[in-house]
């Protein structure tokens, strides 16, 4: 279940489907079945002459919680958990409270909220979080702040037992450039596979 905003949905790509187009492409080249679900649709018909599985949560605009300036994914969790089942969750959220500058030195705490939401509706599940895109601007200040606190907001919870890794997506486009981005948030085809080739070796061993 990819699940986060409007990246996760694949705005700016030219087929909608975001970095799911070639984590897809990924996953059918290695022979192994991938499938996305959730209650947002956004992608191609067919990839690689597959049909191509639509579902996502992403949802634009969204925080990690409800605030007065955006609504947050958390309050849609345990319905899409309890709903869709996912054995793995791909978790990139927290670009729209760095954008709005929504209390940034709180953001891992709420993150780290979210996460013990999402485990304890799927404790069996893998979840993979991902530090967040390079931006421009004093959001970039934001952004680097919000993503070196994320390792220490996980590293707990593994050592509790919890099903959690990370991804660093902040590496994986290096900085931000008009060659990987369609604006200052938005990566385009070039960067979302970017994006997919961090995500595929976190979850390529437990894929069938």
């Amino acid at each position: 279940m990819p699940l986060g905003d409007s990246i996760t949905y694949g705005y700016g790509s030219t087929t909608g489907g975001g970095y799911r187009v070639e984590l897809f492409t990924e996953a059918l080249a290695a022979n192994k079945s991938i499938t996305f679900v959730g209650s947002v649709t956004s992608g191609p018909a067919t990839v690689s002459g597959e049909p191509f599985p639509k579902g996502n949560e992403g949802h634009s605009g969204y925080s990690i919680d409800d605030s007065s300036q955006t609504k947050g994914i958390s309050p849609l969790v345990d319905q899409a958990i309890s709903t869709y089942k996912p054995n793995i969750i791909l978790l990139m959220i927290g670009t729209n409270d760095m954008h709005y500058a929504i209390d940034p030195p709180n953001a891992p705490t709420r993150l780290g909220a979210l996460m013990d939401q999402i485990t304890t509706d799927a404790p069996d599940s893998l979840l993979v979080v991902a530090q967040i895109i390079p931006t421009t601007g004093s959001q970039n200040t934001l952004t680097l702040a919000y993503n070196a606190a994320i390792p220490g907001v996980i590293q707990p919870r593994v050592a509790q037992g919890k099903h959690i890794v990370m991804v660093d997506m902040f590496d994986a486009l290096k900085v931000w450039s008009y060659t990987l981005y369609t604006d200052s948030e938005h990566p385009n085809d070039a960067g979302y596979a970017l994006m997919a080739q961090t995500w595929y070796p976190a979850i390529q061993s437990v894929l069938p």
